[in-house]
This record gives structure tokens, sequence and C-alpha cells, in this order.
């Protein structure tokens, strides 16, 4: 699913719900930095946590 994530769009962690929402600022390879709401900057590992777009209409849930 990370194949598919572009900057600018809005994702879950999977395993920190606690981060918040967060937008892809960039993706080189399995390299997915995304800036979170409630924990900033993280860069993750795509060949380890497979993130969860958010599409339209789902963030206000």
């Amino acid at each position: 699913m990370n194949s598919i994530l572009e900057p600018g769009m809005i994702v879950r962690h999977p395993g920190q719900p606690d981060w918040g929402l967060g937008q892809v600022q960039s993706r080189v390879g399995d390299r997915i930095t995304v800036n979170f709401e409630h924990q900033g900057k993280v860069v993750i590992d795509g060949r380890v946590i497979s993130l969860q777009p958010v599409w339209s209409g789902e963030a206000e849930a």
C-alpha cells in the first residue's frame, strides 16, 4: 500500500494512533517521511510499516 503514497497525502500510522493524522512529505524507495500532528516529522521504513491512507471524508471520523 505504501507504493501509492505521494507527498501531500494524509495517512495514519497503524501502530501509533495517538500520533494523529500525518502528511506525507516525501517517499524515496521504502523511506517515507511523514509529519504527524502530535509527533512531528518521522521517517518510516515502508518495509516494516504499512501506513494507512486517509481518503477524503475519513479525516473527520
